[in-house]
């Protein structure tokens, strides 16, 4: 990208997508944001890597399935040739969600579900995403301001073990845009024989978390799998919390702690939210819980963290540099609730030392 367009005062967007349709209804989503413009649109691969060569734009829609060089090869020689951010624009099929996946592993920035028909889209639930997602790309672009808050902690050079008196039996984890590539990453570092289960809490449309559980369980040794109510926390077992509903865990006195998911609270802005997760693993396991803040827009996870926090648990959240979008970590940062920041590259390892790990011989 060039230094001019770091500095353009307005987000230049190519939409890339093989339906007229779908080009005309994102590109009127797109125009109708103040300072976004839809500088061109493309119907191909090919064609994409033209325009993006000429046009120069900030960000760039891609649609997952099309004729010809189709969404992932396309993105991979955007990222090859012509990087900056991509976002992904994915039906909400199991194919779909599976090449959506293979995509952020291979740099696409983030992704938003289309849910139409063969006649008609539905603007009102994408446009809130797509054009939230579009920002957060331009601005991972561009030089960042200096702030008026609070500075975030430094990286502390303590290991968890330094910090805590007991090790953690329990891993949560909160994570949003940027989020599923983190996981990615994060995940497959983690050993087979894990002595703690790691709940997680993905913002992700329905139709994304199997799959997307499906995907992380083949390339983990640990087991991934999407929650069900009722099952039985176990070491060495990822829980992925399953769209449109809130996953907390129940812990009867004298037995195993359990997965519980409830639609309720309904009106809660995320649906699962990982504040109402972290608190549940809070009020469970005490200090003994261990909480994760990732990459991601807004600020769920805070208050969940802050509970954690508060029963003398173990916080690490993501440092910015390693972040798509410093949301999340930031609003943890400034309630001051954080134990650790760390690049992304090392939350495996401080999982490791937390649980006091040992590789067997």
């Amino acid at each position: 990208m060039s230094l001019d367009a770091s500095i353009r005062s307005e987000v230049r967007v190519l939409v890339v997508d093989d339906s007229a349709f779908m080009r005309t209804a994102l590109s009127r989503i797109v125009n109708s944001e103040s300072g976004f413009e839809v500088v061109g649109t493309a119907c191909s691969g090919s064609d994409a890597l033209t325009k993006i060569a000429s046009l120069d734009p900030d960000v760039v829609t891609l649609d997952v399935q099309m004729p010809g060089l189709d969404g992932l090869e396309t993105l991979r020689r955007i990222m090859s040739q012509f990087p900056r951010p991509v976002i992904m624009v994915s039906a909400t099929t199991e194919r779909d969600a599976d090449a959506t996946f293979t995509a952020l592993g291979s740099g696409a920035f983030d992704y938003v579900p289309k849910q139409m028909s063969s006649t008609s889209l539905d603007i009102f639930h994408i446009r809130e995403g797509l054009i939230a997602k579009i920002r957060a790309a331009a601005q991972s672009q561009r030089p960042h301001p200096p702030t008026s808050c609070k500075k975030p902690p430094l990286p502390s050079s303590k290991s968890p073990r330094d910090i805590l008196s007991t090790t953690p039996a329990i891993v949560a984890v909160g994570a949003s845009t940027g989020g599923p590539r983190a996981l990615q990453e994060v995940l497959p570092l983690l050993p087979r024989d894990l002595s703690v289960p790691v709940l997680i809490v993905q913002h992700m449309p329905a139709g994304f978390t199997a799959p997307f559980a499906q995907r992380l369980n083949s390339l983990c040794k640990v087991k991934v799998r999407e929650a069900v109510k009722g099952d039985v926390i176990e070491p060495g077992v990822v829980y992925i919390a399953p769209a449109g509903l809130h996953m907390t865990v129940q812990r009867p006195a004298d037995a195993h702690a359990l997965i519980s998911l409830d639609c309720h609270p309904a009106d809660h802005l995320h649906i699962p939210s990982v504040d109402i997760m972290m608190r549940s693993v809070a009020r469970n396991f005490r200090n003994l819980a261990m909480g994760i803040i990732l990459t991601g827009m807004g600020s769920d996870g805070a208050e969940g963290m802050k509970a954690i926090h508060q029963e003398s648990g173990l916080t690490i959240g993501q440092d910015e540099a390693s972040c798509a979008v410093y949301g999340m970590p930031r609003a943890c940062a400034e309630l001051g609730v954080l134990s650790r920041v760390v690049p992304l590259s090392q939350i495996p390892a401080c999982i490791l030392e937390a649980t006091r790990y040992r590789m067997r011989a």
